[in-house]
């Protein structure tokens, strides 16, 4: 039983994305989810990331599936096309073993303190490829993080965990970090 909803981020539920950033400093000390987006369209301050966030938001060039449990947003994953979000951590290792590009990408993941651990990243990750799908589909990659074995907190897995993509049926590509996957599945 799924213990939360999703909706895609858009105008109506900016201002529940906005409230969850705001609450957390701006989200990684004020990234406002525009890292991958790159940054060369706004000054490097969060005010200015937050702006530039929301113009991207209204003009339909910013993609996320926010979740929510009850009225309350409690986390989000971001995705988006190449073109939308061109920066990847790792790209040098990323890029040596690249093929075809993907269709999309999957970037970030936030989980609201205390909803950590409790589903959010995997409801999170269903969302957006339920909204991949209702887009066209296509080749969908992300660049989540190996922890089986190891200690890792949940507050830094903005890419989110390997087991979380490979249970929702991703394959591992390609290694590009001592513990970060290249993993790929296609969406119909």
């Amino acid at each position: 039983m799924n213990l939360y909803a999703v909706r895609p981020l858009g105008q109506d539920t900016w201002p529940d994305f906005a409230r969850l950033v705001e609450e957390n400093n701006g989200v990684w000390g004020g990234c406002w989810c525009m890292w991958y987006h790159g940054q060369g369209d706004c000054e490097d301050t969060p005010a200015a990331r937050r702006e530039a966030k929301a113009h991207r938001v209204r003009e339909g060039r910013a993609h996320a599936a926010l979740v929510y449990d009850g009225d309350l947003c409690v986390g989000w994953c971001q995705f988006g096309s190449p073109s939308e979000l061109p920066r990847i951590h790792n790209s040098r290792a990323y890029l040596a073993g690249a093929g075809a590009p993907a269709d999309w990408r999957i970037t970030c993941f936030f989980s609201r303190k205390g909803h950590r651990g409790r589903g959010v990243a995997d409801a999170a990750l269903r969302g957006v490829l339920e909204q991949i799908a209702a887009m066209g589909g296509g080749r969908v990659e992300g660049f989540p993080e190996d922890t089986k074995g190891r200690k890792a907190s949940a507050a830094f897995l903005f890419n989110g965990s390997l087991s979380t993509f490979e249970r929702l049926g991703f394959e591992r590509s390609r290694r590009i970090g001592k513990h970060k996957w290249v993993v790929v599945r296609t969406v119909p």
